[in-house]
Order: structure tokens, then sequence, then C-alpha cells
């Protein structure tokens, strides 16, 4: 039993830091996924929601240092795009009725539901979709998936452990200086 459990882990870490599976192409025109995949490995300081760059998301959103920063990474994200919205470090947040899309594409923001705490409890972005999983880029998280992570990674999840989607590119969302 344990060496399954071990290979099991080796299979799913070498997966999720993979961007495809030999011979895909993983680019997306979509710039949010690119500045999203430019922070994989940025790492806390000291595993206290801390350091240059996990403090520069958490200042996106208006947080403070030692904050939870999933959601605050999503924004920081689209603020680096030029976007105005999303602008939060509460993920529930950023699922918005006016949002929600059922299917999933690169750019889209996803969410994953917690039942011990009865709400969206953590958040990722959409880097590809391939069949029935998804390759996301997720600030606080860890090689295991936790919400209480120490980084920037780049995770392969099953669709049916998601929970939502939202658009926050297209579906009126303005660019700053957008005239539209």
């Amino acid at each position: 039993m344990a060496t399954v459990r071990i290979l099991l882990f080796v299979f799913c870490f070498a997966f999720a830091n993979w961007p495809g599976l030999p011979g895909d192409s993983v680019v997306s025109n979509e710039p949010i996924v690119a500045i999203a995949q430019s922070q994989i490995g940025v790492k806390e300081a000291t595993g206290n929601n801390d350091g240059v760059e996990v403090e520069a998301y958490l200042a996106a959103t208006g947080l403070k240092k030692g904050e939870p920063w999933c959601a605050a990474f999503l924004s920081w994200v689209f603020k680096q795009a030029g976007y105005e919205q999303p602008v939060t470090g509460w993920s529930p947040a950023l699922f918005p009725l006016a949002r929600q899309v059922k299917v999933p594409a690169p750019g889209i923001v996803f969410g994953i539901y917690f039942p011990s705490l009865k709400r969206i409890a953590h958040c990722g972005i959409i880097e590809q979709v391939k069949g029935n999983f998804i390759f996301g880029i997720e600030g606080n998280t860890n090689l295991s998936g936790s919400r209480e992570g120490n980084g920037v990674h780049r995770k392969l999840r099953h669709v049916k452990s998601i929970y939502r989607y939202a658009d926050w590119i297209s579906n009126n969302s303005k660019k700053k200086g957008d005239t539209q």
C-alpha cells in the first residue's frame, strides 16, 4: 500500500508540474495566463503569507502581510494585465452570478468548495483544459493542493473537483483606458 501511495505521489508531482502532455500546445492568446505563468515558483519568505511578491499580491487588494492570498494573487494578475476588476482578497467574491460560466477555458477563474467552511475557499486560474482535467495556476497552495500553501504552483485538477467558474475577461470586463 505504501508503494502505491509513493508511486501515486510521484506521478501526481510530475504531472502537476507539466504544462501539458508531451506534444500538447500550452500556448494561450490570453495575457492573463502568461502573467500567472510568470509567477510559478514564487514562494513565501517564511511560510507565513509573506515575502516581497506575496505582499505585492496582498497589497493589490488592500490586504496586509499575513493574510491568505489565493484571491489576492488572481486580483494582482488581472491588475498586471490592465484590468480594473476583480479586486478582492475573498475567494467567494470572485464568483458573482453575472460572471459565472459553465465551460472551463484558459483565463477563466475557478473556485473550489470546502464543505467544512460551507463556501468557496480556494481559487486559481485555468491555464489549459485537457479532457476532464484542468491545469490551473494557484497562489497560496502547495504540491498537495492545500489552500494554505507556500507559493504559486501549477496544479492538475479534475473538472469535477471544481465548484464554479467565472469569466473576468469578457462579459463586460473593461481594461483601464478602454472606452467601450
